[in-house]
Parts: C-alpha cells; structure tokens; sequence
C-alpha cells in the first residue's frame, strides 16, 4: 500500500516569545529573548529565579472564566494554540468528516498545578471538598479531550507522554495516522504548564536547571559555559492533512511531513545515552522513513537545551548519521530564547522548521558568546540567515530515554 503524503495546513502557538505562531515565528527570527524572573510564584527559597513564562497573558481573552477555572494551564495554553491551528488552517470540522479529523496533543507532566492545589485543599481541608474537576484537570490526556470536545473531531484521539520528546512523538503519531488512512487530519502537538512550587523544585533538585541570576544569559544552547536548561511554558500545535484532501478545498500549505522515527535509550532515567546513540537512531530512522540521504538535509531544528550531555552528545549523534556534511547544514536552538517548553517543546519547534522551510529562514541561536570547542557545528549566530531549504529535520530528547526526530519537506506539487 502506498503512503499517504500529509502536509502541514495550521499552526497554533502559544510561547515565551509570542502569544501566536506568526508573532513566535517572526521574534524567533529577531532573536527575542523570552526568558526573565518568575513571576508565577514566590521564589525567594529557591535558587532558580527564571523562567519562559508567557508575556502579556490572560485567559480570560479566550475563554470565560468559568471555563478556564475548570481546566488546568496546559490544557487552557493546548485549547489556545489549538484554536488558532484550526482557524488557521480553515478546515471546517462538521458531521460528514469529524470521523476522520483526530486530536493527539501531549503533555510530559499534565496539570501540575491543579496536583498541587488539590493536595492543599485534601491536606486544610479535608476529602470532602476536593474538587470533582480535580481528576479531569490533573490528568495529560484532557487537553485532546477537551479540544476534540469543542471542535467536534471524533477520529483517532489520544495523548502521548513522553517528557521532553512529546510533543514530537505526538506529531509523528498523528502523521502516522494520516499516512496509514485511519484519518484524514489531525490536530497534534504538544503543551505544557510546569512553572509551579512544584515543577520548579523537583527539576531544582535534580540539578537540570540553570542558576544563572541573568535572564538574558540564562539559556545559552551550545555555550561553553552553559549550566542547564530555563524551564518554560506553552504549547504548539498543528494541523496536519493527508495532502489531497488539503489541496481539494484550496488548502495554504507550510510544509510536508516525510519521515518519523522514535526510539529508546534503554540507559538512565534522566541523562542521554553515551554520545547521543539513541538520539542518532532516532535521526536515521526519520530518514529511512522518508527513503532520503543523510546530505540532502540542510538545516536541524536541535533539541539544544543548554545542558553539559544534551549539546554534547546531539552534536556527536548528528556527526555520527551525517558525516562530513553535518558541516554543511545549519543547526540552532529555539530553546535559546524560550527555555524549555519540555513537552510543548516538540510542537512548537516542528512549527518552527516549517516556517522555515516554507519561508527559506533560519532563526539565530541566541547567547553564544563562547563557544564550547567540542561543538564545532554552524550553530547559526548573529541574525537570521536566509536559505534554499528543501529538507529539515526536528529533535526532541526527553527523560526516561525517549528520542524523538521529525523530518519535513519543503512543499512541492
């Protein structure tokens, strides 16, 4: 059976540098810094104090207060983001095709907050007033339930968890899906809202985070002096379409999906497996998934989160599917400017290599001023660069040892 080509028809975001796709798009071209102090709560016990936290936000411009108070942030940021994508995408979902239009939108930690809440109000006040939302709130797969509630979208439905690689895995799912003929399109990508008491002081604990006191040198991808990764916050999503039901009702097309690989570090629960093996699997599974030569590849969207192994041992995984012209393409880390969106990151960064594929761009990495020697890739510092692209490829990494890569392809007929 011959696969289904699927295309990239919406884009929804909601991010540290912008409160739309367009808007993170055109400040990740820019070089915005999205990072500053953490406002969300009192931070003065710990020793991290920034964050990629949303700039100009409130719920209640999308949504009814009621609404809202019934979901926890990552699924109100997914609903946001989700919104946008369908809108933009211009797909009418109705009774003759919401069969065949799924969600498979992903959260790595669900809602955090609405865990921390719940546990003041059992331990102050007792079982008896534990909210009845307090379940439907917490758990990762509400945000697909919630959007496929409000669009009507009753095709394949479900949420991937895989910490920092789920919103890619989430993408790469529904693009199966498509490619299979279970659906026709899928509105995927992945969200996230873990700047709370206890987001933050578990991942304090675990020593991931940077203690950079700078907001505007906190997240510096690549750098020599580089300490760990800013924590963020949000959500990207995309419709994704098999390609001629996209081109029949006239269709804007960002980019096409051409491979999808996923695999397992089977190595330790929070560091990568030595020199990015599983990572580099993951690359050359996308590309065999795709039937396409490591050199034809010009540009990876890279996990970059700022930490020691993760920029060591992607660097090393790239070199090892990519060769010598691993110099040849260009690399970056918008993770640079947002922190890490952990399982929003996906999302966000597949919409990213689209836009840049559909406009010939590359986003700057931001924060390197000193290069660490053993990362000798074209980083892409100093400003966007402009590029013929015709393939690019997006990493995700997460805990736990899941790897993530998504290839695209420049759209052509």
């Amino acid at each position: 059976m011959s696969k289904r080509r699927v295309v990239v028809t919406g884009a929804g975001a909601l991010t540290p540098i912008g409160n739309t796709a367009p808007k993170t798009w055109e400040n990740a071209l820019n070089g915005y810094n999205g990072i500053g102090n953490i406002t969300r709560f009192d931070n003065s016990e710990y020793n991290i104090h920034v964050a990629g936290e949303l700039k100009d936000f409130d719920v209640e411009n999308y949504m009814d207060k009621k609404t809202a108070r019934r979901m926890d942030r990552f699924t109100q940021y997914a609903m946001i983001a989700a919104d946008e994508a369908v809108k933009d995408s211009g797909l009418e979902i109705n009774d003759d095709n919401a069969d065949r239009v799924g969600v498979w939108i992903g959260s790595g930690i669900g809602g955090i907050q609405a865990l921390e809440d719940g546990f003041k109000v059992l331990y102050e006040r007792g079982p008896r007033r534990v909210s009845p939302f307090f379940v439907p709130m917490m758990i990762p797969d509400m945000a697909s339930g919630q959007v496929s509630i409000k669009h009507g979208a009753k095709g394949p439905n479900g949420a991937t968890v895989t910490a920092c690689a789920t919103g890619t895995n989430s993408i790469g799912e529904a693009f199966k899906f498509i490619e299979r003929g279970q659906a026709d399109a899928m509105i995927s990508g992945g969200t996230e809202a873990p700047i709370t008491k206890m987001g933050v002081a578990g991942f304090q604990a675990n020593k991931a985070l940077t203690v950079t006191e700078d907001p505007d040198k906190a997240s510096r991808p690549y750098s020599a002096d580089r300490d760990g990764f800013v924590i963020g916050e949000g959500s990207g999503i995309v419709m994704l379409e098999e390609l001629e039901h996209a081109k029949a009702r006239g269709a804007e097309i960002y980019a096409e999906i051409v491979g999808y690989g996923t695999t397992g570090d089977a190595y330790h629960i929070t560091a990568p497996s030595q020199d990015g093996e599983g990572g580099a699997r993951a690359m050359q599974m996308a590309l065999d998934d795709a039937e396409v030569q490591p050199d034809a590849v010009d540009y990876i969207n890279g996990h970059g989160t700022s930490t020691g192994y993760n920029d060591l041992f992607e660097t090393i995984a790239i070199k090892t599917i990519f060769g010598d012209h691993a110099y040849q393409m260009l690399v970056n880390s918008t993770k640079s400017m947002t922190g890490h969106l952990l399982g929003g990151g996906g999302g966000m960064e597949a919409i990213i290599t689209a836009c840049s594929l559909r406009d010939g761009r590359v986003h700057p990495t931001i924060n390197l001023d000193h290069p660490d020697p053993e990362l000798d890739l074209d980083y892409v510092t100093g400003g966007p660069v402009e590029a013929p692209l015709k393939y690019a490829m997006s990493n995700s990494f997460g805990f736990g040892g899941h790897n993530a890569s998504l290839l695209f392809k420049k759209y052509e007929e």
